[in-house]
């Protein structure tokens, strides 16, 4: 049996609307007041920049992918903002007034990809922070007043992360043992902080690195077991996709022999200037010759040259050096060993050795290093037993065992101490 046209029609504009009824429109979807919502399948983005807001909108729908808070005046980031919110890919918070984020603030945001914090008011970060965060690949907390982050800050997407954005803060060490655990980072920013060292070999297991700023207070850089894998760059314009471009424009340089790897690196302007050593001060960096980038090695100016004390006394044995770069100092003991600190000896940073108890004669040697060689300087212990006996095998004296000298003393004089410490300049 033939149906009519004119019965099919509407049959068929019924099912359309049956069919589009059944798909989730925007006003089906929570949309925050004053903000902007936008259902575009499959996902569900929320704007809500420059809305005046002092906290985040209890209302944001649940399935919302795109988050954008930016430019208002939130100050606390809680648990139960984000709660549930699973869908959420992309999170923006910049230009806020944020200085606290509750611990496990985003625990629920297992899928999130991207977090932008820049231009707060953060000044720590410690382990609960970003706890759940396991997909996370952009983090970006530039232009903030950070000044410590704890070694487990980054524990949930250290295979993950992508983009890590620390410029502009009060950092003056990060947990660089965690930088180094990164694997997946190509970008990392560091620069405008108040680090002046970065530690040596840092980037060796970076092999994704493709894109380093450097801090702008750094006086050295080190060469990288990295930087010897891959070409590395000076520039963006022109540089290989598998090159690394290391951005350390702004830095007060200290132009020596162990910068002359970076002036080997193709550069991008002549605008890098040295701040010293004296005779380089204020010149172009790209300009200086490599011959120029000289170091001086290591001279003992002064140092304990022999030394007596009684057995058990405590010493300072003394070696100044001067040398460019900074030489570091260390001490070997009579038999050859190298001196560390422990319960009976103190290295300090500036050349002195302590023995707590000196116990044994002998000759010290001073070594002073650096990238140009080094000085050795020796000193001589003597080591005079002592005249009194051991206390631990010696009775207590009774009122008519104490020497006359020492009556003296407890009846009106000053006692002078056994344990007498000696230094010698």
């Amino acid at each position: 049996m033939e149906v009519s046209s004119s019965l099919v029609r509407p049959l068929l504009v019924l099912l359309l609307c049956v069919l589009l009824s059944s798909l989730p429109s925007s006003s089906s979807m929570l949309c925050p007041k004053r903000c902007t919502c936008q259902n575009l399948l499959p996902s569900y983005t929320v704007l809500c920049a420059k809305t005046g807001l002092l906290f985040v909108p209890p209302n944001i729908d649940r399935q919302t992918a795109e988050l954008r808070l930016m430019d208002n005046f939130i100050t606390t980031l809680r648990h139960r903002d984000f709660a549930n919110m699973s869908s959420l890919i992309h999170l923006t918070l910049s230009r806020n007034t944020i200085s606290q984020i509750r611990p496990y603030a985003f625990a629920d945001l297992q899928d999130l990809h991207a977090l932008h914090l820049d231009a707060n008011r953060l000044t720590v970060l410690d382990d609960s922070h970003f706890q759940g965060l396991v997909n996370l690949r952009h983090l970006i907390l530039g232009n903030n007043q950070l000044h410590s982050i704890s070694e487990g800050a980054f524990q949930d997407f250290l295979e993950t992360l992508e983009d890590l954005d620390l410029s502009y803060n009060n950092l003056v060490d990060i947990p660089w043992e965690t930088i180094a655990l990164l694997v997946s980072v190509n970008t990392l920013s560091l620069d405008h902080n108040l680090i002046e060292s970065v530690p040596e070999g840092i980037f060796s297991n970076l092999h994704k690195l493709l894109d380093l700023v450097q801090p702008r207070s750094l006086k050295k850089i080190p060469p990288d077991p990295l930087f010897l894998r891959i070409p590395v760059y000076a520039k963006m314009k022109g540089s290989p996709l598998t090159a690394l471009v290391l951005s350390f424009g702004g830095n007060p340089l200290h132009c020596n022999c162990e910068l002359v790897w970076l002036r080997r690196l193709t550069r991008e302007d002549d605008l890098e200037t040295c701040a010293s050593p004296k005779d380089l001060a204020g010149k172009y960096f790209w300009t200086i010759k490599e011959e120029e980038f000289v170091c001086e090695p290591p001279m003992i100016t002064r140092h304990t040259s022999k030394m007596f004390v009684m057995e058990g006394q405590e010493v300072s044995l003394r070696c100044k050096s001067i040398g460019d770069p900074e030489p570091s100092t260390h001490w070997v003991s009579p038999d050859g060993k190298l001196i560390g600190n422990t319960s009976r000896t103190v290295c300090y940073e500036n050349g002195s050795l302590d023995i707590l108890k000196a116990s044994d004669s002998g000759k010290f040697t001073c070594i002073a290093s650096n990238a140009a060689g080094e000085a050795t300087a020796p000193v001589e212990l003597v080591v005079n037993p002592s005249p009194h006996f051991d206390p631990k095998l010696d009775p207590d004296p009774g009122p008519s065992d104490i020497p006359t000298s020492i009556k003296s003393n407890v009846s009106g004089g000053q006692a002078r101490s056994d344990q007498q410490r000696v230094t010698v300049l």
